[in-house]
């Protein structure tokens, strides 16, 4: 039982194991997914500048680029600052991966979901650290409630088998058929 017992993790810690671990897969995928500017440039052959004043869909084919809704610019995306700049381009109206999704938009979710992402795992952490010590308290008491309870209850079931015995005992010596106990060794009658 002990080694069982000390094989399990507590659930905080699965919790957060769990966690880390989609974290680094989800960043393992991004960084297999997304190829270096210049590989990207070579793989298309051609720079970002060029697909300028053509459609987004053409521009943000090349993952190393970044369209500019405002003034139908093609530009390569500014790596060393991960959020583009207001000086290049507007968020409102930066284009990257999608056409369809702006990036103010994709920063409020991408917020949205971390945020809940936390809450979640702070919640989680609250439950299993504050509110499973609590039920263990809890559940000790009932126990040593359902233990006196059990003692009262023998206790009463001897103190009516015993008021029970003295009353078949009086019953019995009223109507002669209690031997006498004074005498352990009394003569056998036969009839």
């Amino acid at each position: 039982m002990e080694a069982k017992a000390a094989a399990q993790w507590p659930p905080w810690l699965l919790c957060l194991s769990t966690t880390l671990l989609l974290c680094t897969c989800s960043a393992a995928e991004e960084a297999t997914a997304l190829p270096s500017p210049t590989a990207a440039q070579g793989a298309v052959g051609q720079a970002c500048a060029v697909f300028s004043g053509k459609t987004c869909d053409e521009c943000i084919q090349n993952t190393s680029c970044l369209w500019c809704n405002e003034n139908s610019i093609c530009m390569d995306y500014p790596v060393r600052s991960i959020i583009p700049s207001s000086t290049l381009c507007p968020l409102s109206e930066a284009r990257w991966g999608v056409c369809w999704v702006n990036f103010q938009a994709l920063i409020i979710t991408i917020a949205v979901v971390a945020g809940l992402l936390l809450l979640s795992i702070a919640v989680c952490c609250c439950y299993c650290c504050c509110c499973r010590g609590h039920r263990g308290g809890r559940l000790a008491e009932e126990e040593e409630r359902f233990i006196r309870d059990r003692e009262e209850k023998r206790l009463q079931s001897l103190q009516r088998k015993h008021e029970r015995k003295a009353k078949h005992d009086e019953i019995r010596k009223k109507y002669g058929l209690l031997q006498d106990s004074d005498h352990p060794y009394s003569r056998y009658e036969n009839e």
